[in-house]
C-alpha cells in the first residue's frame, strides 16, 4: 500500500529509520565487492520500513517520553529487515518479477542463481545480527523464517486450486506476512526488556497488523487499477493464488459462474471477467470485513499498554491501515 511510514508521528523516528539505513547498507558489505553490489541493491532502491519501524516502536513503549532508539533496536530492526529482503528475493526469483520497487528485481538484472545466493546471503547477515541480541532473538527470527518458507509453500501447493480453503489462506498468509511483523514487534519487546505480558501484547498487535495488511493488499489486487497498484490487477489470478474475496466468492452465489475462469490458462480477457465477477459479488465486502476485524484486534492489545511515544506511534499505524481498509471498501 502507497504512503509514507506511518510510525513517522514520532519525532524521532526520521532519525532512527535513518539509522537504520546506515546499518543496512553497512551490514550487508561483503568482501566480494560484487556480492556487496547486489546484497545493497533492494536496500538502495529505498522502502518504508514498516518492519523496522515496528521493532524501535516496540521498544518505545518502555519510554515515558520520545528518546532516540536504542542501539539493540536499531540492530533488531535491521535483523528484521533484512529477513524480509532477504525473502523479496527469493519471492522474485519464484515470480520471474521484473521489476521490484521500481528497479529492475535482482534475478532481472543479474540472473536467479545470483539472485537466490544474495537472497541467503542477507539471511545469513539477519541471523548473525540476531545472534548478537541474544539467545531469545536468535531462536524467533530463526523460527520466523521458517515459519515465512510454510506460508509460502503452502501458497504454492495450493496455486491454482479452486478448492483452496479459507483456513489454508490464513495459515498462508498468517505465516509470510504476518509472523515477520508479529517478530518484529517482540523483538522490540525483548530487546527493552519488557515485562513478558507487555511483550505479549506487542506481539499481538504485530500479526494482528500484519493479517489485516495481507488482506487488504489482497483486496487491492482484485479492486484497485493497474496505475494504482504499478503492476496488472489481477496478478494474484493469473498467478493461481486464490485470496480471500476470490475464496469468499467462490462460496458464495456466483461460485459456479467464477470457478470455470480460474484455469492455468486464464488471458486478459477471462482475467478481467473474473475479476468483475468478484468485485460484484460479496467477497470484497466480506473480506474486507475480515481485514477489518484483524486490524481492530491489534488495536485492542495496544489498548491494554500504559501511553507512551510507543504505544502512540504503533495506534498511529494501526488506524492509518484501517483507513486503507476503509478506502479498499469505498
Amino acid at each position: 500500500m502507497a504512503g509514507a511510514n506511518p510510525l513517522a508521528v514520532l519525532p524521532s523516528m526520521a532519525d532512527d529509520l535513518s539509522r537504520v539505513e546506515d546499518e543496512l547498507m553497512a551490514s550487508v558489505a561483503a568482501e566480494n565487492p560484487f556480492l556487496t553490489e547486489i546484497a545493497q541493491h533492494l536496500i538502495s532502491a529505498g522502502g518504508k520500513r514498516v518492519r523496522p519501524g515496528f521493532t524501535i516502536a516496540a521498544a518505545a513503549t518502555a519510554l515515558s517520553s520520545d528518546a532516540p532508539a536504542s542501539a539493540q533496536a536499531v540492530t533488531g530492526g535491521v535483523a528484521v529487515e533484512l529477513v524480509h529482503l532477504g525473502s523479496l528475493y527469493h519471492d522474485d526469483v519464484m515470480d520471474e518479477a521484473q521489476v521490484r520497487r521500481t528497479v529492475d528485481s535482482v534475478n532481472a538484472r543479474w540472473g536467479n542463481l545470483k539472485a537466490i545466493l544474495a537472497g541467503d546471503f542477507l539471511l545469513a547477515r539477519a541471523s548473525e545480527l540476531a545472534a548478537g541480541l541474544g539467545v531469545e532473538v536468535a531462536g524467533l527470527l530463526a523460527a520466523t523464517i521458517g515459519r515465512l518458507c510454510e506460508g509460502q509453500l503452502l501458497e504454492l501447493q495450493h496455486a491454482f486450486d479452486v478448492d483452496r480453503t479459507e483456513d489454508v489462506y490464513l495459515r498462508s498468509i498468517g505465516g509470510k506476512t504476518a509472523s515477520l511483523l508479529g517478530s518484529a514487534c517482540r523483538i522490540g519487546g525483548i530487546v527493552a526488556d519488557l515485562p513478558r505480558e507487555h511483550t505479549e501484547a506487542l506481539t499481538t498487535f504485530g500479526w494482528s497488523y500484519g493479517m489485516a495488511f495481507q488482506v487488504v493488499d489482497d483486496v487491492l489486487d482484485i479492486v484497485a487499477t493497474s496505475d494504482q497498484l504499478g503492476k496488472p490487477a489481477g496478478h494474484d489470478l493469473e498467478e493461481g493464488v486464490y485470496t480471500l474475496p476470490v475464496i469468499r466468492t467462490l462460496a458464495g452465489p456466483r461460485g459456479a459462474e467464477l470457478r470455470p475462469l480460474l484455469t492455468r490458462d486464464i488471458d486478459p480477457s477471462t482475467r478481467d471477467k473474473a475479476i468483475g465477477i468478484v468485485r460484484e459479488d460479496g467477497g470484497i465486502e466480506n473480506a474486507i470485513a475480515a481485514a477489518r476485524s484483524f486490524a481492530e484486534e491489534g488495536r485492542a492489545a495496544l489498548s491494554t499498554l500504559p501511553d507512551s511515544p510507543g504505544v502512540t506511534g504503533l495506534t498511529a499505524a494501526a488506524n492509518y491501515l484501517l483507513e486503507s481498509v476503509e478506502a479498499a471498501a469505498s
